[in-house]
């Protein structure tokens, strides 16, 4: 029994003893928690050190003009280390500093800012962020003069940490060309495609990790510097691409399809100066969401614009002439188990070859190219490979589409592949791609690769240049060339878009029509419209493509969706460029001895001039700028009206007069000679476009 007591005894001290150790380790843990919190928490914060890295600051993006596309703007955080302000500073600063952060960031009140930075400065903080709006760098500086920052970051405690922001000065244009990179270098566009060279090298700094997670740069001198990038400059025209954009976007609206491109390129170069790509949201907007022009996704069965590389293999391996006929029938023909339309109810009948393309007669070109390569399809895709068109085109930005020609030896190959190929299916090209194919056309048959980035530089120094590359010196021979030349031009003179003719100058192109394909398989009543083309048609400067996919309504081909857009932003590219017009002139009757030759002019001016010839001159205006007319013999002034929207008639004006009333026409002048206008590139009376163009001839 005396044994029991003994041990159970022993067990309470035991437990009582470890139950006073326990008390005295919690009581220990709670004295360091509380009574030496400052302590340790001051001590972590000077042992938490770490270099970091600096961003560096992003190159800019220019248009060929030297247009800011995009740039980088410093923006700046604001926090504050109120451990290093003397407390009279603090005091005396506090109401005023609470104030002006209230009114300039207008979502706290002054009382929330002034609790704000006396907790921060109660509880010891040496880092607070005041607000996580980014200020600019203007009010960057008005905040440095500000109470209590005023004294500096070592003794007012401001810290302003610089953060880069890409900032697009045209807003929305161009946007997915332009593109973007995220924080994991993914992105899209020229962002992305050369972020290699915009990107710069990052520096590091030494960073102190703060209470609450945040870190704050020490600059102890043992920063390594960023390097800035470079910048790229483009081959965009900013006012034409305004002008493809607008175009697009109206004619998108009008038929509410699904999306659309445009493309346009300088023909000699391949400098792409337009480039615009627009699909509809779920909100039913169009916007710049994906490059159809280029992208994979754009890659898709062109359709009728793919007749142009059938009748040059037609032309290149057959002694066809394109005034031999074929018989293209009803507007159906069948190959083995499948119908082929033609989109004229009734069909064409017969037709010579010519027609077959003007008219884009799916049959007729259909039964030309199974007729003479049925029996050696191999051959027609060789031809396709020689024109440039079955290797993707190397292009500078990434993720561009890779073509899809089938050939013979492909397991999908069947009885039906090579007629639809000839028309534009089973095959698949990017716009970008089909639109390099008509430039090399237009280019006397050499393809250049399409090009958007013509040089990088630094500091205004140019460091790498990109120039115009050949793809193929030769997509056909010459005799070839002029006479698919022909056909395109005959397509928009009498052809499936003879109603975007027009008497200024020339157009040579091609409409298309292509049926959608279901998601499982076949087609749909839905379409992909386009036309591709070149212009001036004798003298060609520039190639375009416009594509509209799935457009609704009664009118959903390409003559009558694609086209018009083709012919508008043409139109502003003529008018804008002076050295595509022909000069306008008129003669001027020169009676020696009986009147001065003198055309047009300043009323009061004409009549001084007459009046001391001693020639006989009458006026029923008052209007300032008048014509002459002959009335018997004497001269009849009548107003010449030059305050219309019309370009205004300066035929026989002095240089003096005709300069002000075009410049307030908007119309840029190039003048040549001396004496009066006797020419004037622009036709008096047509329509002006913004950055209108003129070339004016004196003698």
């Amino acid at each position: 029994m005396n044994v029991k007591r003994s041990i159970l005894l022993r067990v309470r001290v035991a437990f009582l003893a470890a139950s006073l150790f326990a008390v005295a380790i919690l009581l220990r843990i709670g004295h360091i928690q509380i009574a030496d919190g400052e302590k340790w928490s001051a001590m972590a914060e000077e042992i938490d050190l770490q270099y970091r890295q600096v961003k560096a600051t992003r190159g800019s993006i220019y248009s060929d003009n030297g247009s800011l596309m995009a740039t980088s703007l410093p923006f700046y955080r604001v926090a504050f280390d109120p451990s290093v302000v003397e407390g009279n500073v603090f005091e005396e600063g506090l109401d005023s500093l609470s104030h002006l952060l209230a009114d300039y960031f207008g979502d706290r009140s002054s009382q929330y800012y002034k609790r704000k930075l006396l907790k921060a400065r109660d509880s010891k903080r040496r880092y607070v962020v005041i607000n996580n709006k980014r200020v600019n760098y203007h009010d960057k500086k008005d905040m440095q003069g500000w109470p209590i920052f005023r004294k500096g970051r070592l003794k007012g405690g401001a810290i302003f940490e610089k953060v880069d922001l890409r900032f697009k000065p045209f807003s929305h244009l161009g946007t997915r060309t332009i593109g973007f990179i995220n924080e994991n270098s993914n992105g899209a566009g020229l962002e992305y495609s050369f972020n290699h060279v915009l990107a710069g090298t990052d520096g590091k700094a030494l960073f102190q990790k703060m209470a609450g997670g945040g870190w704050k740069p020490l600059y102890d001198g043992s920063e390594v510097k960023a390097v800035e990038g470079m910048d790229i400059e483009t081959t965009i025209d900013i006012n034409l691409q305004d002008v493809a954009e607008s175009a697009l976007l109206r004619a998108l609206k009008q038929h509410d399809a699904n999306y659309g491109c445009v493309v346009v390129m300088e023909v000699e170069t391949g400098h792409i100066k337009a480039i615009s790509n627009l699909s509809k949201n779920k909100q039913g907007n169009y916007w710049e969401l994906y490059n159809y022009a280029v992208g994979q996704q754009g890659l898709t069965e062109p359709g009728s614009t793919f007749k142009l590389a059938s009748m040059i293999a037609l032309l290149e391996d057959s002694q066809i002439a394109l005034m031999d006929t074929i018989a293209t029938g009803t507007g159906t023909f069948e190959y083995y188990d499948k119908k082929m339309r033609d989109h004229k109810r009734g069909g064409y009948g017969t037709i010579t070859v010519a027609e077959a393309f003007s008219k884009s007669s799916n049959i007729g070109i259909s039964r030309l190219v199974n007729q003479h390569f049925g029996l050696k399809p191999k051959k027609f895709t060789q031809y396709l490979q020689q024109m440039g068109l079955t290797e993707p085109l190397d292009f500078q930005m990434k993720g561009a589409g890779t073509p899809y020609i089938k050939s013979p030896g492909d397991p999908t190959w069947s009885g039906v592949t090579l007629p639809w190929m000839s028309i534009g299916y089973e095959l698949k090209l990017t716009p970008l791609h089909t639109l390099a194919f008509y430039n090399a056309v237009a280019n006397n048959g050499t393809m250049v690769r399409p090009l958007i980035v013509k040089r990088i530089s630094k500091a205004g120094t140019v460091q790498d240049e990109f120039r115009p590359q050949v793809i193929k010196e030769s997509i056909c021979s010459p005799q070839t060339l002029q006479q698919v030349q022909k056909l395109l031009e005959k397509v928009v003179q009498t052809g499936t878009a003879s109603n975007i003719k027009n008497a200024d100058y020339g157009i040579a192109g091609k409409t298309g029509t292509a049926q959608k394909v279901k998601a499982g398989g076949g087609y749909e009543k839905a379409y992909y419209t386009s036309f591709a083309g070149y212009f001036p048609a004798d003298q060609p400067k520039y190639s375009c493509i416009v594509i509209i996919d799935k457009p609704k309504g009664y009118n959903q081909y390409g003559s009558d969706v694609a086209a018009p857009v083709f012919k508008e932003i043409a139109d502003n590219i003529y008018s804008r460029d002076a050295d595509m017009h022909k000069l306008f002139t008129e003669s001027i009757n020169r009676e020696i001895g009986v009147f001065p030759v003198i055309k047009s002019g300043n009323l009061t001016d004409l009549q001084l001039i007459c009046n001391e010839l001693g020639v006989s001159n009458h006026t029923s205006t008052d209007a300032e700028w008048v014509l002459s007319k002959r009335n018997y013999n004497s001269v009849k002034w009548v107003e010449n009206d030059v305050s219309s929207l019309k370009v205004p008639n300066v035929l026989g004006m002095t240089l003096r007069d005709a300069l002000p009333i075009l410049e307030n026409h908007g119309i840029q002048v190039n003048y040549s000679g001396k004496g009066r206008i006797i020419k004037q590139s622009m036709q008096y009376g047509s329509n002006i476009t913004p950055g209108a163009k003129i070339n004016l001839v004196l003698g």
